[in-house]
């Protein structure tokens, strides 16, 4: 019992913790494992820096709230005795923050795409309907890198199998041993605020909606169906939802139908679907005209329309 005790001591020693990560970083079984996953670690830092491309071309903004444009002008100072104030809750005026009633911000949590299509500019045009699919676009396409991103890492972490106290201490410093480009990457999803104040600052109540993939498609299907674009560019790049990319992947097999290469084959393969004959030249959201190709063949094809 002795014996074990002070082994457990010596382990949680810093200085001896410092000795044990270098000797594995140094042994010829550590070097070993970063060689035969040399081809996977490639592979992940190209899509990690894929994932940073879609992110800086990416713009992730729609509509914003009137309310409060001016109040920067402005200076507020609660000059009431300590005993009667009661500004618990101070008002947030900010693009993204409509201040409003009490029961416009609770309509607007039950029926969230017409309150912030109403209260934040979101117009029932093309224009915004291009806007809406540019963004849903660009999330939808990050949502799926990220997440394929993180299962690659995991899927590195399981071939070099490091001892448990070198992921807890030296996380950072394995992944810069492996030669892994980590990605602190986030999808940065446009936020909407409906915030409701009292006059006293004593309560408050607000709405958040969050602008994800499925919030977005629904956006999109609205502003379609109010606008009766269906068949221009923009409305045909709206028409492109999740559960439609989900279809197109599916019927494909989960493999790209320019090289051929498959998830079964790759199972942390990123896959987009693409349109055979682009947007930009007439061609319509529909199954016949789509496809799905893996984000190498996507990012070489473009525009173009490939036999």
């Amino acid at each position: 019992m002795l014996v074990i005790t002070l082994a457990i001591v010596l382990a949680a020693n810093p200085i001896i913790r410092v000795v044990r990560k270098n000797r594995y970083f140094n042994s010829e079984e550590f070097q070993g494992l970063r060689q035969q996953a040399a081809s996977v670690i490639a592979e992940h830092n190209e899509v990690v820096d894929y994932v940073a491309e879609i992110r800086s071309k990416g713009s992730f903004e729609l509509g914003a709230s009137s309310t409060g444009q001016h109040a920067h002008l402005a200076t507020f100072q609660n000059t009431s005795a300590w005993n009667n104030r009661r500004d618990r809750n101070v008002a947030e005026y900010a693009p993204h923050v409509h201040n409003a009633s009490l029961q416009v911000v609770r309509s607007a949590s039950q029926e969230p795409i017409k309150y912030l299509m109403k209260y934040f500019g979101v117009k029932a045009d093309q224009a915004t309907l291009a806007d809406v699919q540019r963004v849903g676009n660009d999330v939808a396409r990050l949502e799926e890198a990220v997440v394929n991103v993180q299962g690659r890492e995991a899927e590195i972490a399981a071939m070099i199998h490091p001892p448990k106290f070198i992921m807890k201490h030296y996380a950072n410093e394995f992944w810069n041993a492996v030669g892994v480009h980590l990605s602190p990457i986030q999808v940065p999803y446009p936020r909407y605020k409906f915030q409701y104040t009292s006059a006293g600052g004593n309560t408050g109540q607000e709405t958040n909606i969050q602008l994800n993939s499925p919030t977005l498609d629904a956006l999109a299907e609205t502003l379609v169906d109010k606008i009766r674009w269906a068949k221009s560019a923009a409305g045909q790049r709206a028409l492109m939802t999740g559960r439609l990319r989900s279809a197109i992947k599916v019927r494909d097999n989960y493999a790209c139908r320019q090289c051929g290469v498959s998830v079964a084959a790759e199972p942390h393969l990123l896959l987009e679907v693409d349109h055979i004959m682009p947007v930009s030249r007439g061609g319509l959201s529909v199954p016949e005209n789509l496809q799905t190709l893996c984000w190498r063949c996507n990012r070489s094809k473009g525009a173009k329309v490939i036999a």
